[in-house]
Formats: C-alpha cells, structure tokens, sequence
C-alpha cells in the first residue's frame, strides 16, 4: 500500500511539473531558447583544397603539411542540437527556506530547459552527480525520454552526499564525443577552504569541447546568517556540526565576506574561460533570470 502511495504521489509530481514547465516551454522559452542555441553548433564535414577566399582560421596544417598543399577543414551548420543536463543531486541541494528547495528550483529549470529543447527537435541526456557520477542517460528525443528524465530528477536518491564538479565534467568529456550543448545545474559549492573553485581544470577542457552554460542555484540564507542567538548547524554534506553564535557580528560578517569571495571568485573563472552562466535564488522568479540568460547569449 506504502508503495503505490509513493507510486502514485510521484506520478503526481512528474505530472504537475509537466504541466507548468510544458506549458512556460511552449509559451515563453522556446522562441528564446531556438535564438540563444540555434545555430551556434557547427558540425566538422570534411577537408578539401584550399580555394581564393577561404578563412585561414580553418587551415588544417597536418593535412596541409602531409599533402604539401593548402588543405582547410569545412563545417556545417547542425540542424539539431544534442543537449545534456548536469545536474547536482549531492545532499545540500535538499537545503530550501523560501518554500522551494536548491533541488526543487533545479528540477523545475532543467525540465523547461528540457521541453525547450524537446519542441526544438533536439536530443536531450542527463548526467546527476553528487561527489561522482550517479547515472547518466544518453540524449536521445522523444515525450517519454523527456519524462523519464523529469522522473529521475524527482526520484533519484543519490549513493553519495558531496559535490565534485570535476568529476561531472570530465565525465562529459569523455561520454559524449561531438560538441554537445551542455547545461550545468548546481549550488556550485565546490570550493577550497579559501572559496576558491576546484574545478578549473576541469571546466577549461569541457569548454573547449562542448557549449557549456552554468546555471547556479543558491537559497538566500545561504549568503547571509541572521541574528537568531545560538544555533546549531550541521554540514549536510560532511556531516560535521557545531554551535553557532548568530549574535555575533563579526562572525556575521565574515561568513558573508567568505560567501562573497566564493561567488567573486566563480564569476571571475566564468569570464576568464568565457562561460555564459547565471545565479537565480530559491525565493526569486527563475522565469525572469532564465529569459535574462537566454537574451544575454
């Protein structure tokens, strides 16, 4: 009985998350998502000889070298665009105060993202990840795939409870082998003791095989602790806990100093590599910050 109680409360949620981020997808994001997505993919098609005109940014030099002769690689426009969901299910996206989790905030984006791309005849994977990679679904097309995956992001209960990004994005790298349009979903606090990300590495080879955007969720209190007395807290990720003098100013003070060098820090990674990215908190309207970032593109 506790089984189809639980079967049928998630039919429930799959079938209430469809109908509001179908519907957004249909009326809002679809034109926005054909404009920023379309079009930037080019597919490599083949080599052929040089000729008067051609872009020698597009040379081939070992073609060139072995034929000692001007060889320049052609590319065409994908018609369709594989797009991948990375999507952070370790255990601090459970951590809402606004009434909508860090993991319910992400479920919603990624399956309007997911129907964005599903109207636009694109194929759709995804990739959950807490400190490793949980399961991974191949992009394929289709309403049911796409539930499938609606699903899992609802469903899934990760083995693992920490964050490794690396590991997602090298996993992406080697999983899927043409540029892919790929989404990164996730608190991304994955950071040394000095709030500095650990995924540079990793992030400077994904960019350069695939379009990568970065979607970060957070939840307000996150960033700043109020004045409650004395609390107790606990990682929900390490699992380590401690008492907390709230009252204290200078302790307030420096967890947001630390909170600000974090994002600081990410946004400066972003542009350095060129990543389109974008924060949108667990109290906010993500329509708004999700259309923003489309029309940045």
């Amino acid at each position: 009985m506790d089984k189809e109680r639980s079967v049928d409360d998630l039919l429930r949620k799959v079938r209430k998350i469809e109908i509001k981020t179908k519907a957004l997808s249909h009326q809002i994001f679809a034109g926005e998502y054909h404009s920023a997505f379309k079009g930037r993919g080019m597919a490599f098609s083949e080599v052929r000889e040089y000729q008067f005109g051609d872009d020698v940014r597009n040379m081939d030099w070992n073609v060139t070298a072995r034929l000692r002769s001007p060889y320049v690689k052609v590319f065409e426009e994908e018609r369709e665009l594989t797009v991948v969901l990375l999507i952070d299910i370790s255990r601090s996206g459970l951590f809402g105060t606004s009434g909508m989790s860090k993991r319910d905030l992400i479920a919603e984006i990624a399956a309007v993202l997911s129907f964005s791309a599903i109207i636009n005849n694109d194929k759709v994977g995804a990739l959950f990840f807490s400190d490793r990679v949980e399961k991974f679904i191949p992009p394929k097309k289709g309403r049911s795939h796409l539930l499938h995956i609606i699903r899992e992001i609802i469903e899934f209960r990760p083995q693992y409870d920490g964050t490794d990004i690396s590991e997602a994005l090298r996993y992406l790298t080697n999983a899927i082998k043409k540029r892919c349009t790929a989404f990164l979903l996730s608190d991304m606090l994955d950071v040394r003791e000095d709030g500095t990300p650990r995924y540079e590495d990793a992030l400077k080879v994904a960019v350069n095989r695939h379009d990568l955007s970065v979607i970060e969720v957070y939840d307000p209190r996150e960033r700043s602790i109020p004045d409650v007395g004395l609390v107790h807290v606990k990682d929900s990720e390490t699992m380590r806990s401690a008492w907390v003098d709230t009252s204290d100013r200078k302790m307030r003070a420096a967890y947001a100093e630390w909170f600000r060098t974090v994002a600081d820090s990410a946004t400066r990674l972003f542009m350095k590599y060129k990543v389109d990215n974008v924060s949108i908190a667990t109290d906010q309207d993500y329509v708004k910050g999700l259309m923003a970032f489309f029309q940045n593109r």
